[in-house]
């Protein structure tokens, strides 16, 4: 069941979940808001929450519609794509046999058959990154769990369209965006400390800024980059 509330020029999304708290998101790209709250919980109480985080919601929202978004891409002979926070071009290659993704030191190679569709090139883009992100991620978990002795349950890479990461305190679960795997390595680092971080403490609490602080001291100036890195475009 879906509700809507309307705060002045804010339209807000109400979805009535089985969980315990509210959970507030603002939605790229037209920074459309939306709160996952509790069945039992009454809609004056949804609405107050709301208009306590209105100053959030509206910074969220300019924030999304100013940032930069990426040019659409067409898989195509020296088109610019970005790993690690380094632009590299494209190479096509054509093959009728494997077809795959690998680099070569400046350059992203794309081995693929010259009937491919732009939806098959895509699909092998995006598997690649999501490999590269996953390689990269495991042994910088292992050592995010070793300096704050807490240990995940699970590690998940996907395509994520509002977060960065995501954890799951009860689960142990942690989600990482695909896309990190275009932005500079210290934003994983970033993104993993704050999802682990959450395993000792749930909320954004002077505790979890404190845990946040003593392990990247510049952690701040990391998330500012993350934000005003281009978004992706959908395929």
């Amino acid at each position: 069941m879906v509700q809507t509330l309307a705060l002045g020029s804010i339209t807000v999304d109400v979805v009535w979940k089985d969980i315990k708290n509210l959970h507030l998101s603002v939605h790229p790209p037209t920074g459309r808001v939306r709160i996952a709250a509790p069945r039992d919980l009454p809609i004056d109480t949804v609405r107050a929450y709301a208009i306590s985080k209105i100053g959030w919601i509206k910074r969220n929202q300019k924030r999304l519609v100013t940032q930069p978004r990426e040019v659409p891409r067409d898989y195509t002979e020296r088109e610019s794509h970005f790993v690690w926070g380094e632009r590299l071009l494209l190479k096509v290659r054509h093959t009728d046999r494997h077809q795959g993704v690998h680099r070569e030191h400046t350059q992203l190679i794309l081995t693929v058959r010259s009937d491919a569709s732009h939806l098959e090139r895509h699909a092998l883009v995006e598997a690649w990154y999501r490999e590269e992100l996953r390689v990269a991620a495991i042994p910088a978990l292992a050592q995010w769990q070793d300096r704050l002795a807490v240990t995940a349950n699970s590690l998940f890479i996907q395509r994520m369209k509002t977060k960065w990461g995501s954890c799951n305190p009860v689960t142990g679960n942690i989600r990482l965006n695909t896309e990190l795997a275009k932005k500079p390595r210290e934003c994983l680092d970033y993104v993993l400390l704050h999802e682990l971080a959450h395993l000792i403490e749930r909320n954004h609490s002077h505790v979890f800024h404190e845990i946040l602080d003593h392990s990247i001291p510049h952690w701040k100036d990391i998330q500012r980059l993350l934000n005003s890195l281009p978004l992706s475009t959908p395929a």
